[in-house]
C-alpha cells in the first residue's frame, strides 16, 4: 500500500473538518492553540505551516467566541500560520481583528497596509495604536482620515515618511497638528524647522479707535489699530513662578514643557521658565526676547541646558518678524558652538547681564526680585 504524501494528508485533514460538527471543531482549534503555545520557536515554524489551512478550514466553522480566543492567542505568538492570521485581522467584526492588528508581530507590513486602506474605524485606531507603525502603513492610516493624525502623533512607535509629514502639514488648519509634531520627541529637526516657518502667524491684538465727536470734521482713520502685544505684568509673573518652581524641583521643566510654553504663547510662564533654568533675573529674559539680534536669546536658551528644537520654537514663536532661512542657520551655528559654561556667564554676569540691567532701574521683573 502506497503512502500519502503529506499534502495529500492535509487535504483530507482539512475536508474532514469542513464536515465535522462544530462542537468537535472547538475542539479540535482548542488542541491546536495548545500545540502552537507549547512549542519550541522552530518547532513553532514548522507547525505553523503544517496547520495553517486546517485552521483557515476552522475558522469558517467555529464562532465569533472561538474565533476571539484563536485571535487572542495568536496575537503573542512571534511565529503565527499567515494566511489565518490575515484572515483573522481583517476579519468584519473588530472584536476578532483588533487583537492581531494592535499586537501581531508576525503580520506583515503590506498586509496591516492593505487592511488599513479598508478596515472600519476601530481596526484603524487598533492598527495606530501599534508599538511600531511603519511608514507604508502610517500613509495608509493618515489617508484615512484627520481622526487618526493626533493617535498617530502621540504614538512614539509610529515612524513618518516624508510624504506623510507634508499631508499633515498640507491638512492643518489650526496649527494644532503642527503643535503636535514640533512637541514630539521624534521628530526630525528639519521638519520642525519646516513647521515653525511656516506655522500661521498669531493675529495681532486690535483695539478700537476712540469715538469722534463729529466724524465729518476729522480726517478718515483706520476703524482698528494693531496694539504690541504687552510683556507679562507683576501679577503675570507672581502666578506663574509658583508653578514653575514645582515643574523645576520634579525635573519636568524640561524641553517638552518649555517648547509648549513657546508654541502656545504663554509668556508668563516662558519667561519664568527661563530665568529659572538659565539662573538670570527675569529683566534679562525680558531683554533678550525683545532684541532685535537673537544672539543674547540662543545664549539664554543654551544657558537653561534646552536643545536647539525648543531653541527654534522660541525663536520661531516671539514677538516680531520672522527669522529668514540664514538667520535660522546663523542662530544654530552659534547653539551648537557655544559653550554652557561661557553661556550661563553671560547670561548672568556678563555684557548681556550689563545692558539688561541699564534700562529702566525700577522694571518689574526688579520689584519682584524674580531671580533664581
Amino acid at each position: 500500500m502506497m503512502a500519502n504524501s503529506p499534502a495529500d494528508i492535509l487535504v483530507e485533514l482539512e475536508a474532514a473538518v469542513a464536515t465535522c460538527p462544530l462542537d468537535r471543531c472547538a475542539r479540535i482549534l482548542s488542541g491546536i492553540l495548545q500545540l502552537l503555545t507549547g512549542s519550541r520557536d522552530r518547532s513553532q515554524e514548522l507547525l505553523c505551516g503544517v496547520v495553517d489551512g486546517v485552521l483557515l478550514r476552522l475558522t469558517e466553522r467555529v464562532e465569533v467566541g472561538a474565533l476571539i480566543e484563536l485571535t487572542t492567542t495568536l496575537a503573542d505568538l512571534k511565529v503565527a500560520p499567515p494566511r489565518t492570521l490575515r484572515r483573522l485581522a481583517s476579519h468584519d467584526n473588530a472584536d476578532v481583528a483588533c487583537p492581531v492588528l494592535q499586537r501581531s508581530q508576525a503580520l506583515a507590513t503590506a498586509d496591516l497596509a492593505a487592511i488599513a486602506t479598508s478596515c472600519g474605524e476601530r481596526h484603524q485606531r487598533a492598527i495606530a495604536a501599534r508599538d511600531c507603525i511603519e511608514p507604508d502603513v502610517t500613509e495608509a492610516l493618515i489617508k484615512r482620515g484627520a481622526h487618526l493624525f493626533h493617535a498617530l502623533i502621540k504614538n512614539p512607535g509610529t515612524k513618518f515618511s516624508e510624504a506623510a509629514y507634508a499631508t499633515l502639514a498640507g491638512a492643518d488648519q489650526d496649527g494644532e497638528i503642527a503643535k503636535a509634531l514640533v512637541l514630539r520627541p521624534g521628530t526630525p529637526d528639519l521638519i520642525v524647522r519646516k513647521l515653525l516657518s511656516t506655522a500661521p502667524a498669531k493675529p495681532a491684538p486690535v483695539r478700537a479707535a476712540p469715538a469722534k465727536p463729529n466724524a465729518s470734521a476729522v480726517a478718515p482713520v483706520q476703524a482698528v489699530v494693531a496694539a504690541p502685544p504687552k510683556p507679562p505684568s507683576s501679577a503675570d509673573y507672581a502666578s506663574a513662578r509658583p508653578e514653575i518652581v514645582a515643574l523645576s524641583r520634579v525635573g519636568k521643566l524640561n524641553d517638552s514643557t518649555v517648547n509648549r510654553f513657546a508654541i502656545r504663547g504663554e509668556t508668563a510662564n516662558l519667561f519664568t521658565a527661563l530665568s529659572v533654568l538659565s539662573g538670570a533675573p527675569i529683566e534679562i529674559v525680558e531683554h533678550v526676547m525683545s532684541d532685535d539680534d537673537c544672539e543674547g536669546l540662543v545664549m539664554a536658551c543654551r544657558a537653561s541646558r534646552l536643545n536647539w528644537a525648543t531653541t527654534l520654537a522660541i525663536l520661531s514663536n516671539r514677538n516680531g518678524p520672522r527669522l529668514s532661512f540664514a538667520q535660522r542657520e546663523r542662530a544654530q551655528l552659534m547653539f551648537e558652538t557655544l559653550l554652557l559654561s561661557t553661556s550661563q556667564w553671560t547670561v548672568r554676569w556678563g555684557e548681556i547681564a550689563a545692558s539688561a540691567n541699564t534700562g529702566d532701574p525700577g522694571h518689574r521683573g526688579a520689584k519682584m526680585g524674580v531671580s533664581r
